[in-house]
């Protein structure tokens, strides 16, 4: 027997199968057992979460000899045609290919005659959003009143090119990204029903780089267990795809907070040595600090992080507080955005490398207000309350100087006023504006030094 791809070997043949998509399978089965059937359906969402999947368990559900069923028995006739594509009262049409008017003039002269042998005609359009205007328009009032034994099934990626028209008539089915925990769990059971052995960290490494895609997992499952005989494990994966790996990364981040830059730049040049590609070096590493961001932030799931915890160093978590990660994260992401154009690559990495040497001695704007307002107050100043030291503030020397008083004439003798009426308030004192936060007229001057730094602070210019 020829080689089948898990993928289309381990595709759903029931809505139970379906992965990570309870309320469609929910719903669709509900709406079987009672009768409700739609005349229209539209699966939307990412890419290898189940949509076609979904598509062809409805056609069987509908059209099992022993239904319509929620489960269909999978043995019938029409169970057998469906699942090998050859039933021909389901029509999988590919809608990339087919996007023109007279395709869809095809799809309403076949309407017109009754289903061959089963109990509907199901039409299944892949990739509908691909279909021209002329074709939707051409659509419309076929799916909107189609004969009672056609059904169609629009399924797309992106949802917003299907026009309003269309989705009014359609039962609309949103797919999710399947979490990553539920990818491995099956991947494990691909492994126990292959009979091949694999790591937990593997598994769990493929998941994540599925990103939420069964179908991509599948096929990065055979890419690996292609070259694993028979015990698929981490390092294997590493050394084989080119992969960085946690333990590099908190090697070299290590030496990057210890600020020796000559081991971290000599980590570095080994990892390239290896065969890591300086882009996926950059993503590993972009991810690096995401997951070191998201743990200080006190997300410790294992599917967000892409490992345990406890698998990142300690003492990188203990010399990087919240605002040094953000600033690592935006380097990085920044040399990622910039070696496409850059002479050399590796040059920009390098010096990233040289960037985040420095990076514990690296001080936030958050952190110079915060000092800035301790010196203030340590110098005899008025201090600024932690609530608000992260505002701007005009310091004494700021003010502008006050021009002297002009001599005010002599004071002429007012003539008295009138009596007020007893039903009128007593004139009240004028209400002083509050002096300006840090200003203190009885503190000593500032030194130059800080004066000048203030100065850089608040924008102006510092003369030499």
């Amino acid at each position: 027997m020829s080689y089948e791809v898990t993928a289309t070997r381990r595709r759903p043949k029931t809505f139970d199968e379906l992965a990570g998509q309870q309320f469609v399978s929910a719903t669709l089965k509900s709406s079987i057992e009672n009768g409700s059937i739609a005349h229209a359906y539209l699966f939307s969402g990412p890419r290898g979460c189940g949509k076609t999947s979904a598509a062809r368990i409805l056609a069987r559900s509908l059209n099992c000899e022993k239904g319509p069923a929620a489960a269909p028995c999978g043995v019938c006739t029409q169970c057998v045609e469906i699942a090998k594509s050859a039933s021909l009262d389901v029509i999988e049409i590919d809608g990339a290919s087919n996007t023109s008017v007279n395709d869809v003039r095809q799809i309403k002269d076949e309407v017109l005659f009754p289903p061959n042998s089963s109990r509907y005609k199901i039409y299944i359009i892949d990739e509908v959003h691909m279909l021209s205007n002329g074709a939707f328009n051409a659509l419309l009032k076929t799916i909107e009143e189609p004969p009672p034994y056609v059904i169609f099934v629009f399924a797309t990626t992106e949802l917003h090119k299907v026009p309003a028209t269309i989705k009014s008539r359609c039962q609309q089915f949103a797919f999710k990204l399947i979490p990553v925990e539920t990818i491995s769990q099956i991947l494990k059971d691909t492994c126990a029903e292959i009979g091949i052995k694999a790591e937990d960290e593997a598994l769990f490494w493929i998941a994540r780089e599925s990103t939420g895609s069964l179908r991509d997992a599948y096929t990065l499952f055979d890419q690996v267990a292609s070259f694993a005989d028979g015990h698929i494990r981490a390092a294997l994966i590493r050394e084989k795809l080119g992969l960085t790996g946690l333990d590099n990364l908190n090697s070299l981040t290590e030496a990057c907070v210890a600020r020796d830059a000559g081991k971290a730049l000599s980590l570095l040049d080994g990892v390239i040595a290896n065969g890591v590609a300086i882009e996926q070096f950059v993503i590993d590493y972009a991810g690096y600090f995401r997951s070191l961001l998201l743990l200080k932030s006190g997300v410790t799931r294992e599917s967000l992080l892409g490992y345990p915890p406890d698998r990142f160093s300690a003492a990188v978590r203990d010399a990087l507080n919240l605002r040094r990660l953000e600033r690592a994260l935006e380097l990085t992401l920044n040399l990622y955005r910039n070696i496409r154009y850059s002479v050399s690559p590796r040059f920009e990495l390098e010096v990233l490398i040289s960037a985040l040497c420095a990076l514990p001695d690296w001080i936030s704007q958050d952190e110079l207000r915060e000092m800035i307002a301790q010196t203030r107050a340590s110098l005899g100043g008025t201090p600024v309350p932690a609530a608000v030291s992260n505002t701007a503030f005009t310091p004494p020397f700021a003010s502008a100087p006050q021009p002297a008083s002009a001599p005010q004439p002599a004071s002429v003798p007012q003539p008295a006023s009138a009596p007020q009426p007893a039903d009128q308030p007593a004139p009240q004192p004028p209400v002083m504006p509050p002096p300006v936060m840090g200003q203190n007229p009885a503190a000593p001057p500032l030194p130059r030094e800080v004066e000048n730094v203030l100065r850089i602070f608040n924008g102006e210019v510092v003369p030499s």
